[in-house]
């Protein structure tokens, strides 16, 4: 049986703020590429649980009218920066994608720095309840060093130079800024939407039950939505609970059996993609294409 524990006793052996591209590459895409993903998505929702950020995607209609491509970019352009790094000639230019996208906006920075914190902590946290093995200490920070390296070249002022700082901010933040709105309730349900359309019923019907036992109490009050009946909470449990048993025996067959499209509105993904095609339109001139070695870090 393969070693399990062999890439976590490496990644250990690494420095988490020198080699943290590295540490934070593995640790997503080889040890975890399904919860990472899973985590993500979490991190994703919960943005939308503070009334000043879901009032601008509400406003832009990106996830009411084409939340498919909206995951999709998110998804390709975090890949992108994992992949490749964030100082590579691809990894710039989805930095600019980013920064293009964001400037038409007025954001505060703190908002800014609270979806920044939710990459690291969520996926993080999602880890340690529901994959098959929780976060090493050198995993953590290396996330953090990975997305205060991003957060820099996005200019979010005011990163927190340590782990645990950023961490009290996302909670302290959280505290003081989830509450309920029509704009979360919208965008919420949105992606609940998107989440479901990856299935076919009846197991369609079965996810959207469950999808909302992945938010906390203040998360579903901050989105107006309903505390999930015992029987969906039990399936989610159970569910991935088996999950993380069979990923720790047969990652292999785990990988084939759970992987569904990257990027369902890119045809072309991994095989080939214009990396300026992504982002709500056409900001910078593009890099040459360029074939991707197989499906980014964050694959499903």
């Amino acid at each position: 049986m393969r070693d399990r524990y062999a890439t976590l006793r490496y990644l250990e052996t690494l420095d988490p703020k020198a080699d943290h591209e590295e540490i934070h590459r593995i640790s997503s895409d080889r040890e975890f590429p399904w919860d990472y993903g899973r985590g993500l998505e979490v991190a994703i929702w919960r943005t939308c649980c503070v009334p000043a950020i879901s009032g601008v995607l509400d406003g832009t209609g990106e996830f009411a009218l084409r939340a498919q491509k909206r995951y999709d970019d998110t998804r390709i352009i975090l890949g992108e920066l994992v992949r490749g790094g964030y100082d590579s000639d691809r990894g710039r230019q989805a930095i600019r994608q980013i920064n293009n996208a964001h400037r038409r906006f007025d954001i505060d920075n703190e908002d800014m720095l609270y979806v920044l914190s939710t990459f690291i902590f969520e996926p993080v946290r999602w880890i340690d309840q529901w994959a098959w093995r929780p976060t090493g200490e050198t995993e953590r920070l290396a996330a953090f060093y990975f997305f205060a390296g991003v957060g820099k070249r996005m200019n979010i002022r005011e990163i927190p130079t340590d782990y645990a700082t950023f961490e009290a901010f996302n909670r302290e933040y959280e505290q003081a800024r989830f509450r309920r709105a029509a704009s979360n309730h919208r965008v919420g349900t949105s992606i609940i939407r998107l989440y479901g359309s990856w299935y076919r019923r009846p197991v369609r019907d079965l996810v959207t039950a469950t999808l909302p036992c992945r938010l906390d109490r203040p998360a579903l009050d901050a989105l107006d939505m309903r505390t999930p009946p015992v029987w969906a909470r039990a399936l989610h449990h159970a569910a991935l609970r088996g999950h993380a048993r069979a990923e720790r025996v047969a990652p292999r067959l785990m990988a084939r059996v759970m992987t569904r499209p990257t990027a369902r509105t890119y045809p072309g993904y991994p095989a080939g993609y214009d990396l300026a095609d992504i982002g709500p339109h056409r900001t910078v001139p593009p890099v040459p294409r360029l074939p991707a070695a197989r499906a980014d870090s964050l694959k499903d």
